[in-house]
């Protein structure tokens, strides 16, 4: 049965019982506590928790999840996967243990025909915690099964919670013995190779209260209201019914295995090593696969760092097993005919996901030859000291210096039989870290700022009454003043401090957008708005200077927006929007947006691709974006929550974290439409002009697109008619002729350059000549000594082969150089050579031991320009032996 039949059968199976089918949330989580989803139950954890009031009663769901915290097992065992699909079903105090166990055995042991997965039930072990004589007796009623395959356990295994205070309860788990040939008999407490868990059950009944563990805490009472929470992992269901060893084998990996086992010439099965990098690149190519899907982008923190590592990691392994070309373009294919039966998705955005894939391999297979080099030489360096144990500080090297990720310092040390002084390595980046950390306090708030003071004036007074979306101007009062010391009871004219106000009509800089500009002003106090910033959530806090008076804690003050700049602010993030849109109808969907930023004035815009847009390519996406600002396109601003947001085909940038209900900006409808917070204008075509002024890469596969909006973009625009109509005027040329015109003289000039040269070159040649005819002979030596404008090695090497070759002969060159110092050259024929004689002798005693070189041609600078023509003098005394 193919794993996508098992996905539908599922959900079918759980549908057909009332419960409502939860398309998989993206495996980027809003949650703060993680970077992914990482278990079937996430998307529904308020509802489990009590936060929310679930929309359904019961539900299912064929989550998609990404755990890398045993990343390092992943290909050891038939277990561990990096990406995996868990099978769910849920009740929010609808039903309970007797359903779900029944509800589990059937859909395991009812026949295909029945729609079923017809599971041998003679096969199927059940474990239970040790104090659910509910659980068991289900077991034994419901499934019958007999007293001996039922297994009691511990805390550890069968009792679950989320690690705090709140929900909990005892868990059961299905077990399928797989047969003697995988392991010992005896259940899964003896071996969970042979007995593969294909299914948690977990009863969340009681509260727990305080205490670290899993176990040891108090169960303070039972739930009003008991959940059920089950995952059955889809590919260890796969491994089962498809009877592979397995779960890199079924359907969803063996293609993506067998494709690099062809690349790389090695038979899986014949070697463990080999096994095991070839099940590291199935896995990992898989995963990258459905993160680059779902919007995550190869970076050097968070998300991106996980997606890097798993990207370099298949592309390392696939290296090590003989294959140096690039892998990816004959890999992802196969994972994306894998998975397009279950994700269509990844196949319709197939064009943008390869495209980051690749360059990331590109810029690792870069990476790779420079870092490998470095490691090598520095394992060598520890191994011929006696040692075992790499510095940190090399492994920091690596890190910030060639990009090399500190895990693969790890694992390619650990080839070479040396370990990695991770202590030092995790102290030098928490150095850097910190460092950054303060820079980025120091440019959002002219210095450091205590967060607990922050925090402090959020509990006394509640969220800010944020109005930046309303109006311009609000009526406040000062609920604090604060420095890097803590809270200030006043500021005077000149200083610059930290204010909270309860009510604020400003932008607070986010989603890319510049925080607003503006004053403050009351009774007897004038201030500036310097910036924005939101420090902690709810809580607005603005950097202002005070102008004239004082400001003092408690102060009245009316907050005024400047009205200028918040225009040209909604029409750099309106303008961004469009720019956007344009480059995606010109590019195709691909050209997703992968950050930016606006001001008033200007924007900038990143985005993946491979390779510049060209002059033409940049002309369309300009002129699709000015087109829509001439149309003046309606810009509308809707609330709703995410989901709808989504079926309404919203662009949700991934990196922003969104709640339940979402604000969509659409301008022009449909051609538009993105997750937004920021402020923009009423209609396109406020926007003015979109000028783009500058396109660069920002990475490896990622380029930057920069542009002046609005009165900035005319002014550019007008600034380069002036540019160009000076330029016509001084080649004397019409302006739709200047590029033929400017090319022609580029051509005349060059062609004059080449003229030049050439003059230079016969006339160094005929100098060398005339030179050469005036040796002089000193002790049976021919000597020469000259001076030149120009360069100094290539005249005394042309000066040299003019002598004659059977008589020693020695030629020195001495030209100034920038900073009024001279250098000097000195080359020998053979003849000389043989004499014993040798050029960088004879630069060093010239120089006062400066200089180097061979016994034929040498070299030494720093000589005084006047003193150049005694140090030349010099030579013939030298030679004379005098």
């Amino acid at each position: 049965m193919r794993t996508a039949d098992i996905r539908s059968r599922f959900l079918d199976y759980f549908a057909a019982r009332g419960h409502t089918v939860v398309p998989s949330a993206p495996l980027p989580t809003p949650d703060p506590t993680l970077l992914f989803v990482n278990a079937g139950m996430v998307p529904f954890k308020p509802y489990l928790t009590g936060e929310a009031a679930p929309p359904w009663p019961r539900a299912t769901s064929v989550q998609k999840c990404v755990r890398t915290l045993d990343i390092e097992e992943v290909g050891r065992t038939t277990r561990h996967g990096s990406f995996f699909q868990m099978n769910g079903n849920f009740s929010f105090g609808d039903y309970f243990k007797e359903e779900a166990v029944s509800f589990a055995w059937e859909l395991s042991t009812s026949s295909v025909e029945e729609g079923g997965y017809g599971l041998d039930p003679e096969r199927i072990w059940a474990t239970v915690h040790h104090s659910d004589d509910e659980a068991a007796l289900l077991w034994r009623r419901v499934a019958g099964l007999p007293e001996e395959r039922i297994v009691r356990r511990g805390d550890e295994d069968n009792f679950w919670s989320m690690g705090v205070p709140g929900p909990c309860g005892p868990c059961s788990e299905l077990y399928y013995d797989r047969g003697p040939a995988l392991g010992r008999a005896g259940g899964p407490a003896v071996d969970e190779d042979r007995y593969m868990e294909f299914w948690n059950l977990v009863f969340m009944q009681y509260e727990r209260g305080e205490g670290a563990g899993k176990s040891g805490y108090p169960i303070l009472g039972e739930l009003p209201r008991r959940n059920i929470d089950t995952g059955m992992g889809l590919e260890r269901m796969a491994t089962l019914l498809q009877g592979v060893d397995n779960l890199y084998e079924i359907d969803e990996t063996r293609p993506v295995l067998d494709r690099a086992a062809e690349l790389t010439g090695v038979r899986y099965g014949a070697d463990h090593l080999a096994d095991v990098r070839l099940r590291v690149v199935a896995d990992h190519v898989r995963t990258a696969l459905m993160l680059l899907a779902d919007g995550t982008a190869p970076g050097n923190e968070g998300r991106g760092y996980v997606l890097r590592r798993i990207l370099r990691r298949a592309v390392r392994s696939v290296r090590l097993l003989g294959h140096q070309d690039p892998a990816l373009p004959e890999l992802l294919p196969a994972a994306r005919d894998c998975m397009r039966h279950s994700y269509p998705e990844v196949a319709e955005e197939f064009g943008r996901i390869s495209q980051q894939a690749y360059a990331e391999e590109d810029a690792f297979r870069s990476t790779l030859r420079q870092g490998t080099t470095v490691l090598d030489t520095a394992v060598a360096e520890v191994k011929a000291a006696g040692g075992h144990l790499l510095p940190g500080p090399k492994a920091f090297l690596l890190h910030d210096t060639y990009g090399f990720p500190v895990d693969l310092t790890l694992e390619m040390a650990e080839e070479q039989g040396v370990e990695v002084d991770r202590e030092g390595f995790t102290a030098l980046m928490a150095e850097q870290r910190e460092r950054a950390r303060a820079d980025a306090r120091a440019r959002k708030s002219g210095g450091a700022l205590d967060t607990s003071a922050l925090r402090t004036v959020l509990a006394a007074h509640g969220p800010t009454d944020w109005r930046a979306y309303d109006t311009l101007t609000t009526d406040s009062r000062v609920l604090a003043l604060l420095g890097p010391g803590g809270p200030l009871k006043a500021v005077r004219s000149g200083e610059i401090t930290t204010v909270v106000l309860d009510r604020t009509p400003f932008y607070a800089e986010s989603g890319g957008q510049d925080s607003d500009a503006g004053t403050l002003t009351g009774a007897s106090v004038e201030a500036e708005v310097l910036d924005v910033q939101r420090p902690l959530p709810g809580l607005v806090v603005h950097r202002v200077r005070v102008t004239a008076g004082e400001l003092a804690a408690g102060d009245a003050v009316r907050a005024a927006v400047d009205p200028e700049w918040r225009l040209g602010a909604r029409q750099a993030h309106s303008g961004t929007h469009v720019l956007h849109a344009a480059l995606r109808q010109v590019l195709g969907p691909t050209a997703l947006q992968a950050g930016s930023y606006n001001r008033p004035g200007y924007l900038r815009l990143d985005f993946p691709w491979r390779g510049g847009l060209g002059p033409a390519a940049r002309g369309e996406v300009e002129e699709a974006a000015n087109r829509a600002l001439r149309r003046d396109l309606p810009v509308d601003v809707r609330w709703m929550s995410l989901p709808e947001a989504k079926e309404l085909g919203a662009l949700a940038l991934f990196g922003e974290t969104y709640g339940e209900r979402v604000r969509v900006v659409e301008i022009g409808g449909a051609w538009s439409r993105e997750l937004c917070g920021g402020t923009h204008v009423e209609r396109a075509a406020q926007v003015g002009v979109v000028a783009l002024t500058a396109e660069s890469s920002v990475g490896a596969g990622m380029r930057r697109l920069e542009a002046a909006v609005g009165f900035e973009g005319f002014r550019y625009l007008a600034r380069e008619r002036d540019l160009v109509s000076r330029l016509a005027e001084q080649v004397q040329a019409p302006r739709a002729h200047l590029p033929e015109r400017v090319a022609g003289l580029l051509e005349r000039l060059k062609a004059a350059d080449q003229q030049a040269e050439e003059l230079r070159r016969r006339a160094a040649v005929a100098r060398a000549g005339e030179l050469a005819a005036a040796a002089t002979d000193v002790h049976g030596t021919l000597v020469v000594t000259a001076t030149t404008d120009g360069d100094a090695r290539s005249l005394a090497l042309a000066v040299r082969d003019r002598l004659p070759r059977e008589r020693p002969g020695v030629t020195a060159v001495g030209a100034t150089a920038d900073g009024g110092k001279a250098v000097l050259t000195i080359a020998l024929n053979r003849a000389a050579a043989e004499t014993g004689l040798s050029a960088a002798g004879l630069v060093k005693s010239l120089l006062s031991g400066r200089g180097g070189g061979t016994a034929e041609v040498a070299q030494g600078g720093g000589v005084p320009a006047e003193s150049l023509r005694a140090t030349l003098d010099g030579l013939t005394g030298l030679l004379a032996g005098e």
